[in-house]
């Protein structure tokens, strides 16, 4: 299978570096996400996409939308596409660096999961995605650490894999199973 995942574009939590890894509270794309989705659109116009997934978050859904604005796929939903659980939900950003610092690929924040525990949610979506679609070409709107965690799952050195960034609408592209 072969899988594009997309990082959703700029979202109001975004501009006010706060996390939101609760998908019931809404935080929506920017208008600049909304263009930022668009634009992303139009260079994935090309692509010959036959499964499309999300997260739950509704600005992952509202950039899935934007990407699939003139292509008849249905969107399936799955929470395993999710942010980084990090029961900080509405707190800023640094909060949560501050609490991961030390051991980012293992901290474990109270009522989080971490960067290791999200990898393998990762690795439960793509095994099952490339059972159900092995010959299929995927795009999967996620966020920033799914899509690290998921590079991370190929890479060699998951500890340096793991300070990689991913901006708004930034894709990437597997093969997975790995060659």
């Amino acid at each position: 299978m072969k899988i594009i995942l997309v990082r959703h574009g700029e979202s109001e939590g975004n501009v006010r570096f706060e996390i939101n890894d609760d998908p019931v509270r809404i935080v929506n794309l920017t208008g600049r996400g909304r263009a930022q989705a668009a634009a992303a659109a139009e260079q994935l116009r090309g692509m010959p996409f036959t499964h499309a997934y999300a997260s739950q978050f509704p600005r992952a859904q509202q950039t899935a939308a934007i990407l699939l604005e003139h292509r008849e796929l249905e969107l399936r939903i799955d929470a395993r596409l999710n942010e980084r659980i990090s029961g900080m939900d509405g707190l800023h950003v640094e909060a949560f660096r501050d609490c991961v610092r030390d051991d980012y690929l293992h901290a474990r924040p109270p009522g989080g999961e971490s960067f290791v525990e999200q990898m393998e949610r990762l690795r439960g979506f793509l095994d099952e995605a490339a059972a159900r679609h092995p010959d299929a070409f995927v795009l999967a709107v996620s966020h920033e650490n799914p899509i690290v965690a998921a590079l991370c799952l190929l890479s060699t050195n998951p500890a340096q894999t793991a300070q990689r960034g991913i901006d708004n609408c930034e894709w990437v592209e597997l093969e997975w199973p790995a060659a």
